[in-house]
């Protein structure tokens, strides 16, 4: 990795870092979150002898850095994850190295219990989620169940001149279950396949145009269906507020019919430590809001759904929501000079982004199964919720016609905006999101 830090030593000072970050924390009083605390960065330095305030290591000596660290307590609480078990899933066992899933040149590390994802961010993408927090604070406040991803602690590790900053988030495709399939979808069919040298990895992910080509369509019951492309519009909603762009979903495919459930490489996981709204089944709204045993540890949560004649498990999260602070910068610089009337373009594009990631997930690859209510078992149950749907049905065919005008509206202003500005959108084509770099 560097000079200064192997690999080892790097992920052994992330544990000790964490560690001692969240036992400092612990000893603090609770109180409730106020404006500054999402602005606080706290600094201590760890050498290898130790100090009085903190313990020898076999590691070179480094400085550490905790952003916010009573915001990321108070989301840590939210999801329901105490400090003990969160000390123990990242500090008991050491840390597994994935391969990046994105083009970012991100590390992604593991926690042995399947539950924390960190990952290396850039120094501005660290800055943009320090801006982020108290909006996401209100967000995550009023909607814990979300498809957004879920940050429960950011910190910055100095030794010599190499500087690694962390993001520790939730875990979308659990290990324990073969995805048979991996797609990184954002909604644009612009060279949105995935690459040769990708395809021939053991487990490759696909792209848009992929997608169209080997899956095109995956079924859900009315509700599932529902409760998901709720929570898509609600999340959609919330990264336009922010000017967000960019994103991608990240959709895991397990084929229920291919081989047995294994639970190969769960590792130790201490009393099944589950962190609340994290499965995929848990975080869509909806009738789902109490999961009745259905997310049992034999399908860790994954979703339900169809494909043709295979029953599935679907897994999936909202990722790379991080990045824009590059629109951003695009948006204050190169737009404002060339577009005289540059608001147009500018202001609409978070939204023409949202209207076109959720147009392609609500009509190619999320479907309603028209589900058969004929079942002896199923049938009062069906009459129960007959009413409900036909006028769900209804109302949302009329949402759709809404957002299909809409839609069509925005490709109709975006189409004007090719013609005008055709130079400009080559210098931010990745701002579209069309791009297959992140």
């Amino acid at each position: 990795t560097t000079d200064f830090m192997s690999d080892f030593a790097l992920k052994g000072a992330i544990q000790l870092g964490i560690g001692y970050a969240v036992g400092n924390m612990s000893s603090k009083p609770d109180r409730d979150v106020l404006m500054q605390d999402f602005s606080v960065v706290e600094t201590v330095f760890l050498p290898s002898d130790g100090s009085t305030l903190t313990p020898a290591h076999h590691f070179p000596d480094f400085r550490l850095k905790t952003y916010a660290p009573l915001a990321f307590r108070y989301f840590r609480e939210l999801f329901g994850i105490k400090p003990d078990d969160y000390l123990y899933s990242m500090c008991n066992e050491p840390l597994i190295e994935l391969s990046n899933p994105g083009a970012s040149s991100s590390w992604f590390y593991l926690t042995s219990d399947d539950e924390f994802i960190i990952k290396t961010v850039q120094h501005k993408e660290a800055e943009f989620l320090q801006k982020l927090l108290p909006g996401y604070y209100m967000n995550l406040n009023q909607n814990p169940r979300t498809l957004l991803p879920k940050f429960y602690g950011l910190y910055c590790i100095q030794c010599g001149s190499v500087t690694v900053r962390v993001v520790v988030m939730n875990n979308v495709l659990p290990r324990a279950m073969t995805m048979h399939y991996k797609y990184d979808l954002k909604g644009s069919l612009y060279k949105r396949r995935a690459s040769r040298k990708e395809r021939t990895k053991s487990s490759p992910t696909f792209k848009d145009l992929d997608f169209k080509e080997m899956h095109d369509g995956l079924y859900f019951d009315p509700e599932t269906h529902n409760a998901l492309m709720k929570t898509l519009q609600r999340d959609c909603r919330v990264l336009e507020s922010f000017k967000i762009m960019d994103y991608s979903l990240l959709l895991g495919i397990h084929v229920l019919d291919k081989k047995p459930l294994t639970r190969a490489g769960r590792g130790d996981s201490k009393k099944g430590q589950k962190v609340l709204y994290s499965t995929a089944l848990e975080s869509i709204q909806g009738s789902v809001k109490d999961p009745e045993p259905v997310a049992d540890d034999d399908t860790f949560g994954g979703i339900p759904a169809k494909h043709r004649d295979e029953n599935l498990l679907i897994f999936l999260g909202i990722i790379d929501i991080l990045q824009s602070y590059r629109f951003i910068k695009k948006v204050e610089h190169s737009w404002k000079a060339l577009v005289h009337d540059g608001d147009t373009v500018s202001v609409h594009r978070p939204s023409f982004y949202a209207d076109r990631f959720l147009k392609f997930m609500s009509t190619t690859v999320f479907k309603k199964a028209h589900s058969l209510r004929g079942t002896s078992s199923k049938r009062k149950k069906s009459s129960l919720y007959t009413t409900k749907y036909a006028s769900q049905e209804f109302l949302s065919s009329q949402k759709e016609k809404e957002e299909n005008m809409k839609a069509l509206s925005m490709n109709n202003l975006d189409e004007s905006c090719k013609l005008r500005s055709s130079s400009l959108l080559d210098t931010c084509q990745d701002g579209w999101g069309g791009s297959s770099s992140h």
